[in-house]
């Protein structure tokens, strides 16, 4: 008899079970483009993670997303406290 694999709770997997299904744990990062956290005697090790996830840029990334409206150059005419 087959002996039926446990899911993936918690997004979390032991190095032993990563061994023995590493196939099918990348395939899962990588299909449905999540993140995995591998463990090592109950404490977090490690991170998989998809490829283009982990390369994303912080600049540019809210592209389209936010308006500027006006010049944020323009003096505002308020005496700060340390021009004071």
């Amino acid at each position: 008899m087959a002996k039926r694999r446990q899911p993936i709770e918690n997004n979390e997997v032991s190095t032993s079970e990563l061994k023995a299904r590493c196939s099918a744990i990348v395939e899962r990062v990588a299909g449905r483009r999540e993140s995995i956290i591998v463990t090592r005697r109950g404490r977090r090790v490690a991170r998989l993670v998809p490829l283009n996830a982990e390369s994303q840029s912080l600049f540019g990334f809210a592209r389209g997303a936010i308006t500027v409206r006006g010049d944020l150059m323009a003096s505002i005419d308020v005496d700060w406290e340390a021009q004071q």
